[in-house]
């Protein structure tokens, strides 16, 4: 595994772990209404479901790169058209579009595990995410180099959430967020139609060259 291969591994699980979503608007009100600790609980089960989703994920980007290049590419389409629209609509996003922060949980950790291996959007975000910065690196993935691609990703997203809860812990750091929160999914919208173009860039040529 190349140190360009590692990082992108990494900085894969860390985008997805810290990118604002329901995950993140849940933990935001969970911590403004229970504090520091109810919103690392509710992280701490969360990263249940972010293993499992981003896992799958894996495993599906290498099962099409081992397939063939064409599978591979064909996802990176779908990925980028799927990121894309993503992007588009958090560009587009106005005051009280998005889902509403979760209020306070009883037990934040067994909250944590069902909202992430519940949330419906996990799946196809992680498969988009990871197939969008891995497109320039497909010819480096293997079956063998799975156990280790999940790992890195787990470690990208830990350190995602550390951060989360350090900003949730913080009163004017989270004041901050939330009174730009329209603003920052814009901005997060942004990166994601530039990961789109990306993954294009990278997928539709061996597409077409593949059909011709």
């Amino acid at each position: 595994m190349t140190p360009s291969l590692l990082f992108t591994i990494v900085a894969s699980g860390f985008i997805y772990g810290i990118t604002p979503g329901p995950g993140v608007l849940a933990v935001f009100g969970i911590g403004a209404a229970r504090g520091r600790r109810a919103g690392a609980g509710f992280l701490c089960g969360h990263l249940l479901g972010d293993v499992v989703w981003c896992g799958t994920a894996l495993a599906a980007i290498v099962g099409a790169r081992e397939i063939g290049s064409t599978a591979f590419d064909a996802l990176g389409v779908l990925s980028g058209l799927y990121l894309f629209w993503l992007g588009l609509r958090a560009v587009r996003a106005r005051a009280g579009s998005a889902d509403a922060p979760q209020g306070p949980a009883r037990q934040p950790f067994w909250h944590g595990v069902i909202f992430g291996l519940t949330n419906p959007k996990a799946y196809p975000v992680a498969v988009a995410t990871f197939t969008a910065l891995l497109s320039s690196r497909a010819e480096l993935l293997h079956w063998s180099m799975l156990p280790w691609l999940i790992a890195l990703s787990f470690l990208g997203g830990l350190v995602a959430y550390a951060i989360l809860i350090g900003v949730v812990g913080a009163s004017r750091i989270r004041t901050l967020y939330q009174r730009h929160e329209l603003t920052i999914t814009r901005l997060c919208g942004v990166m994601f139609i530039g990961f789109a173009i990306n993954a294009l860039w990278h997928a539709v040529p061996g597409l077409l060259t593949s059909r011709t």
